[in-house]
């Protein structure tokens, strides 16, 4: 379940916050400027391709897209296994998303499998926000954050662009990243 974990970005080590409450979830990121809702699960094949993916939620991207304005939706599929390819570029990637970083856009994304935290440091706060399959986050552009897909990442993301550019990551050079409970440690707290 999706979970959301609050610090004082000074104080990492006891959280100030920690539910598993959809409306609370919501209502807490909304004061950052954040949204976050749920959408119903889709049935998706084993090893599912961009058109499946995107022809599943077509209905939900076309009603946030209008909404939000954005004109480009792409999927990333991770899928752990042993390689040694998959485990470079993996541990290569989470290295990258860790440092924390804002972008001049929003950056949404909706897990349509699997799991990732986003952290979201505003107003003195850390917040760290579990999502997990059915769950659509927007990060605010310029709002500093970061990212971790954990160990081994695995999961389908939609992401939602208002340019063909993407996201160009500004990142901050601050190491606050590495105080904060990670992505393993925050998927292990008991539902």
């Amino acid at each position: 379940m999706t979970l959301l974990t609050v610090w004082d970005e000074n104080n990492a080590s006891i959280p100030e916050l920690q539910t598993r409450d959809a409306e609370v979830i919501t209502r807490v990121l909304a004061t950052l400027g954040a949204r976050f809702s749920r959408w119903e699960l889709k049935e998706l094949p084993a090893e599912p391709t961009q058109d499946d993916v995107l022809e599943a939620y077509r209905a939900e991207i076309d009603a946030v897209n209008a909404e939000h304005g954005y004109t480009l939706v792409d999927v990333v599929s991770i899928a752990p296994n042993d390689t040694p390819e998959y485990l470079e570029q993996s541990a290569a990637a989470r290295q990258k998303f860790l440092s924390e970083h804002r972008h001049d856009d929003d950056e949404d994304r909706f897990f349509a499998r699997g799991s990732g935290v986003f952290y979201l440091r505003a107003d003195g706060k850390v917040n760290a926000v579990l999502c997990e399959a059915g769950d659509l986050i927007s990060v605010p552009a310029n709002t500093t954050h970061w990212f971790d897909m954990g160990t081994r990442p695995e999961y389908v993301s939609v992401r939602f662009f208002h340019d063909d550019d993407g996201w160009i990551g500004n990142f901050t050079g601050s190491e606050i990243a590495k105080d904060f409970a990670t992505y393993d440690e925050l998927a292990s707290v008991p539902a």
